[in-house]
């Protein structure tokens, strides 16, 4: 996998004012405002920065907690972790692995078959239908 690397003013040019806040600023999208919080369509979610492919929408599920949610990556995302000690929490962050975009959070609450909840800001993602990915 080839690494992606662009200058601020390039980011800032490609995306959106909240995704480059949440994507490159490490921020977090108010809950229950995301597109795809609610969003059940099949199909694969890539990063919104590079359209590395990250999850299937076979591993999505109602969380409840605001964000969209889901209890696997894709076999080959590749998915990189690194603890986050923000806001006087300790969290794992985990962010895209081509572009090291700011992706959300895993967290051990999830459902089977990993036990995990990958929580992630819906303007960190582009949604591409089952056939178009």
């Amino acid at each position: 996998m080839e690494k992606i690397t662009k200058t601020d003013a390039e980011w800032r040019e490609q995306l959106s004012e909240e995704q480059y806040r949440v994507t490159r600023q490490a921020g977090t999208e108010r809950p229950f405002t995301g597109e795809y919080n609610d969003h059940y369509e099949e199909g694969v979610y890539h990063c919104v920065c590079c359209d590395h492919p990250l999850f299937d929408s076979g591993s999505k599920f109602h969380s409840g907690c605001g964000w969209p949610s889901y209890h696997s990556e894709l076999e080959d995302a590749g998915i990189k972790q690194r603890l986050d000690t923000s806001h006087g929490m300790r969290r794992i962050e985990i962010l895209c692995p081509q572009c090291d975009a700011h992706l959300g959070h895993v967290f051990n609450d999830g459902p089977p078959p990993t036990g995990l909840r990958y929580c992630i800001n819906s303007v960190s993602l582009n949604f591409k239908p089952r056939g178009d990915s």
